[in-house]
């Protein structure tokens, strides 16, 4: 059964309806068999220390996981810690940027990365390069920049960008990136970056309030650097704590357990079905028939016109305005929801008339194409 509850009607009879209406781009749709794995598990594992091999067994899971699913040189680390990839920002602030970093900002999640920059009293005035709305920037090399701040996927446009370290940066430059909507959905080379970092309610199907940095030895070589410098960084801030806990698979502070099962769960699932190709295939098959719907449909089109730029694993679909013999996005989701399809609203400071959808590893691709049909079906309504 849908978890959404879906109310079927003439409009949108049952048998048209996908089998599961969770399209959001974070908090995303969670497989029940996360769910019931993590129920069969909770007596002996919900309720207890975070720091007895119960539940370091799945820290130390999540992390040999994650080394395999990304196909990570040996000498790379997994470093976990609390706060989601927007406590992130400031951890980078205080343990990874030494003087000067340079921010590829193309939407609100890019931005607020160097605004967090800027904010730091320790370091010097970013570099920051701007590009509109549903398309990004390149990096450009400068001779004060230790850390170029790159995002893989912008949640909040549906813009991808190629992960690629820029010509002509200096040798202990690194390059650090953004990858909350990406990780688990998008392809890179871990060669072109030195620091991946990610919250698990995206393409990992669990909840918020963890970060996880994927780090090369140059990034280590940072954290520790910076740590030995005598510069102050809050306890639950500070990146080398963090990697000296996630050593002994555990975090500095408690984590949410079910998040870490939940996310434990999902990677597995990942690596059995035949790991990041498989995931990145996956979504970006279920994109590729929405923008193709889009391109078809007379009253849609895709948010951002660069083929290239458009993201697998977050759909923009830019919709006729009603003054221009269109109809209102926010009705069309309104209408969705009243059928248990959820979350294909636009993000809510882009001001478009747009439907924004997930389409994470765990979206089933049959399920987009109902979305389509259903799509069609309340448009046709609403022109009446």
């Amino acid at each position: 059964m849908n978890p959404t509850s879906p109310t079927p009607s003439d409009l949108l009879p049952a048998e048209i309806l996908p089998s599961d209406g969770r399209f959001g781009c974070g908090p995303s749709k969670v497989r029940p068999e996360q769910i019931s794995a993590l129920a069969a598990d909770a007596s002996t594992y919900l309720g207890t220390s975070h720091r007895q091999n119960r539940v370091k067994s799945v820290v130390g899971s999540v992390r040999e996981g994650l080394q395999s699913l990304f196909g990570l040189p040996a000498d790379w680390e997994i470093v976990l810690g609390n706060g989601g990839s927007t406590v992130f920002w400031d951890v980078a602030c205080f343990g990874l940027i030494e003087h000067c970093s340079e921010h590829l900002v193309f939407g609100e999640f890019s931005s607020k990365f160097a605004e967090a920059a800027t904010a730091a009293p320790q370091l010097r005035d970013p570099v920051v390069l701007e590009a509109p709305y549903g398309d990004h920037p390149y990096a450009v090399a400068e001779p004060e920049v230790d850390v170029y701040a790159y995002t893989h996927n912008e949640t909040s446009t549906g813009v991808m960008m190629p992960l690629v370290r820029p010509s002509g940066a200096r040798e202990d430059a690194l390059v650090v990136v953004d990858a909350t909507s990406a990780a688990g959905g998008l392809r890179f080379d871990p060669s072109e970056i030195d620091v991946y970092y990610f919250a698990p309610q995206k393409c990992f199907a669990s909840d918020g309030g963890l970060f996880i940095a994927a780090c090369s030895p140059a990034a280590v070589q940072r954290i520790e650097k910076i740590s030995a410098s005598g510069r102050w960084i809050p306890a639950s801030l500070d990146l080398s704590i963090a990697l000296s806990n996630s050593r002994q698979n555990q975090t500095y502070n408690t984590p949410a357990l079910a998040t870490l099962h939940l996310l434990d769960s999902q990677i597995r699932w990942m690596l059995e079905h035949g790991g990041l190709d498989w995931c990145a295939t996956r979504c970006a098959t279920s994109s590729g028939q929405l923008y193709d719907w889009a391109e078809a449909h007379p009253l849609a089109s895709p948010f951002v016109s660069d083929p290239a730029k458009r993201s697998h694993v977050v759909a923009t679909i830019d919709l006729l305005e009603p003054d221009q013999g269109g109809v209102s996005a926010t009705a069309v989701s309104a209408l969705l929801r009243d059928h248990g399809i959820v979350d294909t609203e636009s993000y809510r400071k882009l001001g478009r008339n747009q439907l924004r959808i997930g389409t994470f590893p765990a979206v089933e691709p049959d399920d987009i194409a109902a979305l389509i049909v259903c799509l069609d079906r309340v448009i046709d309504h609403l022109r009446g």
